[in-house]
């Protein structure tokens, strides 16, 4: 069982499987019951968690078009349906959460009330223009301050810079490295550097500056395959890996156990 009075910090070489829970009731792709979508996210991680996965993160990316900052009572609640699944199925795995998009603060209650570990927050610092339209403020203000007033102080929060999806040119003379140390004064417990999009690769040398700019915990975060992961992880503590994990490598199928089972032996070989 996870320790849930101490915030998780991911150890050198972690492996996160990413599992995408099915569209949510109320949104545009939603088929199917919260029972239904909760059992297969459960199905999902225990595949991962055979294959020898460190920890497991949740995401409802079915979910798509996305509302922005805000989600309403019935995604909390089947977020949370799922969360809870997921710790029956992989009790040993630290959890994290994340709610798309930049519904940091639903993402935290979820990871609290179901004792996952940790979250995926967008938007921590700096504004920047997503699918959804402008983020104009920085979350990390509200978010902590939630994170003490409902009690969450052991969930940790690993925020995305320049995220993925995302247009960067109103914070364009703002680097890399000076959104790490931004993100680091205003209380980051790890970041997260992607590539353009999902599926797309991490830079290493993105990575690198990351690193080099805070003492915080790197995670990669987008286009790890099991042919890069060795290298990434040279260059980071961690990495979050979806796509490559799935049915012919796209993110929408379910994980495929052989392709979960070969990521895990190429970044142990």
């Amino acid at each position: 069982m996870p320790d849930t009075t101490t915030r998780w910090t991911p150890p050198a070489g972690t492996l996160i499987g990413m599992v995408h829970v099915d569209a949510l009731p109320g949104t545009p792709r939603s088929e199917r019951s919260v029972r239904d979508i909760a059992q297969r996210a459960g199905a999902e991680s225990r595949t991962l968690a055979t294959a020898g996965f460190d920890a497991i993160i949740i995401e409802n990316m079915h979910d798509a078009p996305y509302l922005r900052g805000e989600v309403g009572p019935e995604i909390v609640s089947a977020m949370t349906a799922c969360a809870l699944s997921v710790r029956d199925a992989a009790p040993e795995l630290p959890l994290g959460v994340q709610i798309l998009a930049g519904a940091n603060r639903a993402a935290l209650a979820v990871a609290h009330a179901s004792g996952a570990s940790f979250i995926r927050a967008e938007n921590f610092v700096f504004a920047h223009v997503a699918d959804e339209g402008l983020m104009p403020e920085a979350d990390a203000g509200p978010l902590l301050r939630y994170r003490g007033m409902i009690g969450a102080e052991h969930v940790a929060v690993f925020a995305d810079l320049k995220k993925k999806h995302a247009a960067h040119a109103i914070t364009g003379d703002v680097s890399l490295a000076e959104t790490a140390r931004a993100a680091h004064f205003c209380g980051a417990d790890g970041v997260i550097v992607t590539g353009a999009s999902t599926g797309e690769p991490t830079g290493v040398d993105d990575l690198t500056s990351a690193a080099d700019a805070s003492p915080l915990p790197v995670l990669a975060g987008s286009g790890v395959t099991e042919w890069s992961v060795k290298e990434q992880l040279t260059a980071c503590r961690a990495v979050i890996v979806g796509s490559a994990l799935k049915h012919d490598g796209d993110w929408r199928n379910p994980v495929d156990p052989s392709r979960a089972a070969g990521f895990v032996r190429a970044a142990r070989a």
